[in-house]
C-alpha cells in the first residue's frame, strides 16, 4: 500500500498531473458490473496462482507464463468495464494522491473477496489428501529430471 502511494505521489510530482488526467482506476460500467468483473478477475488470478505456483504437480518454471497470460486475458476482458485492477493497492494509491474516490470501494471489496474465493475454490478441488506443506515441497520438473539422471 505504501509503495502504491509513493509511486502515485512520484508520478503526480514528476508529470504535474491535472485532476482530469487521473491515472488510477474508475469504473466505466455500473458499480455492480464493475464489482462482479473485479471479483471474477481476482478469483481467476488467485486460482491460477494457487494451481501453478503452489502445487508440486504443476511445472513451477512455467508459472510466470500462466500467471502473466491470466493477467493479459483479465485486462482484455475487464479493462473496458472496470479498469481490471485486481489489486486494491493499485487503486487506493492513485485515489488518495488524486483525491478521486469514485467507486473505490469496488476495488477493495471485489479483489479481496475474489482472491479469498479463488484460493478457497482451488483448495477444495486440488484432488489430494496430502497436507498443503507436502504439496508445496517442490514444483520443479528440473529437480525431478536431476533425480532421475543421478540413479
Amino acid at each position: 500500500m505504501v509503495g502504491s502511494i509513493l509511486a502515485s505521489g512520484t508520478l503526480y510530482l514528476l508529470f504535474d498531473v491535472h485532476s482530469e488526467a487521473f491515472f488510477g482506476t474508475i469504473p466505466v460500467g455500473s458499480d455492480v458490473q464493475s464489482l462482479i468483473i473485479e471479483f471474477i478477475t481476482s478469483f481467476l488470478l488467485m486460482f491460477v496462482i494457487s494451481g501453478v505456483a503452489t502445487d508440486n504437480r504443476s511445472v513451477g518454471e512455467l508459472a510466470g507464463i500462466a500467471i502473466g497470460m491470466t493477467i493479459v486475458v483479465n485486462v482484455f476482458i475487464a479493462g473496458p468495464v472496470s479498469g481490471a485492477s485486481m489489486n486494491p493497492a493499485r487503486s487506493i494509491g492513485p485515489a488518495l494522491i488524486m483525491q478521486t474516490y469514485k467507486g473505490l470501494w469496488i476495488y477493495i471489496v471485489g479483489p479481496i473477496s475474489g482472491t479469498i474465493a479463488g484460493g478457497f475454490a482451488y483448495n477444495l478441488i486440488r484432488f489430494t489428501d496430502k497436507p498443503l506443506r507436502e504439496i508445496t515441497k517442490s514444483g520443479s520438473f528440473l529437480g525431478s529430471l536431476s533425480r532421475t539422471n543421478n540413479r
